[in-house]
């Protein structure tokens, strides 16, 4: 184990948040045995603590997306074997293109041609890599990895270990705790970070910053980066529901439950949550496409600098970052080990050379303006408007801290 609780990572700015570099954690350290003391790259991937603000809105589009992909290729197949020839298709979802298929009149798909996404074209939204695609399955494997706590979803009587065989005991770890966490309790604690509210902005008081935040977003826009860092998503259903009918074996399924849970995402959690589309959807202003790209290149590898490949993703490869919380969860980077966005701006490479190159040739005031605009996005206190300027927030937080003060007096 290396922590005690959730909260000893995720913390800034609040529970639930992302990390200080000194919350970071070693990817696939757990898969060593015997395991080492090490922090070398040699033995693990060393990464960032994100927030988990908006995480049941980013599950949901991740789901919706999956469905899309897959009724493409079941689309697909279906026309190859009733015309008798080869059928290709693009995969497009939500304005994100994963590239294209080829379906076979036998039923087979040629997936050679996929792109950020894996070939069961099942959209995974967690971890800097895209490797987890629920918030369940990510706590599951939390629980196990930084508390050394096993879930009898995946380690009770009758799952499987990683070798194919049976558990037949209800103490797997053989620590003298039998059935460390239930099914409730895996529940409980999803639940808890998807209802977590959604970042929003906080809009300066001077005015010439709030001109140049506006210039920025335009610039941004003008220069390529929301070709990735797409500025909203559309969903069709505003309803989470637990559990992800696409969890893999060894997690909670749909299968295994009689009546999901559910809750309204425009609703039933803390502002700033999302806002209702006329479609009775909603839109998540997360700053992201969902989709693996490469984000590195020989000129410049700084963010090449992973040994282990992660679940068959390429090392210069990464989920493009939601951004909507960039404003307050320094530091930056997916090691953390950048202090600026400006420095992780101008460490893209990639497929986000040329955007890159394009920021790079602004002058420094065109450049302050982006990072001007992108450092409004932030996460922010319960009960925030979607949009908050610098003294009504200021007044919430010491509205926040005198009720916390006042509930710890003796009565």
């Amino acid at each position: 184990t290396d922590s005690t609780s959730c909260a000893d990572c995720h913390n800034q700015p609040t529970i639930g948040g992302a990390g200080g570099f000194v919350a970071n954690v070693f990817v696939l350290a757990q898969n060593l045995d015997p395991v080492t003391d090490s922090v070398s790259a040699e033995f693990s991937n060393e990464r960032n603590t994100l927030g988990m603000n908006g995480s049941g809105a980013i599950e949901m589009l991740a789901r919706e997306m999956t469905a899309d992909l897959l009724a493409i290729r079941a689309a697909a197949i279906a026309e190859a074997k009733s015309s008798g020839g080869n059928i290709t298709k693009r995969l497009d979802t939500k304005g994100v293109n994963f590239g294209q298929i080829t379906a076979n009149p036998n039923s087979t798909v040629d997936t050679s041609k996929v792109e950020g996404v894996d070939t069961n074209l099942i959209i995974k939204p967690f971890h800097q890599k895209g490797v987890v695609n629920s918030v369940r399955v990510f706590t599951v494997n939390a629980f196990n990895h930084h508390h050394g706590m096993e879930a009898v979803e995946r380690f009770g009587i009758g799952q499987k270990d990683s070798k194919g065989n049976i558990i037949t005991t209800n103490d797997f770890d053989e620590d003298g705790v039998p059935d460390e966490l239930t099914v409730g309790d895996i529940t409980a604690a999803t639940i808890f970070q998807v209802a977590m509210n959604i970042p929003g902005r906080v809009i300066p008081e001077n005015a010439a910053a709030r001109r140049a935040a506006r210039r920025g977003e335009t610039r941004f826009e003008e220069i390529g980066c929301t070709d990735c860092h797409k500025p909203a998503l559309a969903l069709n259903n505003r309803f989470f529901s637990e559990p992800n009918p696409f969890n893999p074996p060894g997690n909670l399924r749909i299968q295994d439950v009689q009546h999901p849970y559910a809750f309204d995402l425009t609703q039933d959690i803390p502002k700033p949550r999302l806002e209702r589309s006329e479609n009775g959807g909603a839109i998540v202003p997360a700053y992201t496409d969902l989709k693996r790209h490469v984000i590195c290149d020989d000129i410049d590898p700084f963010f090449r600098n992973e040994r282990i490949v992660q679940a068959g993703v390429p090392i210069d490869q990464f989920i493009t970052r939601k951004l909507w919380d960039v404003g307050n969860t320094a530091p930056y980077g997916h090691r953390g080990d950048l202090t600026t966005i400006t420095e992780a701006i101008l460490h893209h490479g990639g497929e986000a050379r040329l955007s890159r190159e394009r920021f790079a040739v602004l002058s420094k005031d065109q450049q302050g303006e982006i990072i001007e605009f992108l450092k409004q996005l932030q996460i922010l206190p319960n009960g925030t408007p979607n949009e908050v300027t610098e003294d009504e927030l200021r007044r919430l937080l010491k509205s926040q801290k005198s009720v916390r003060a006042l509930s710890i007096l003796p009565a």
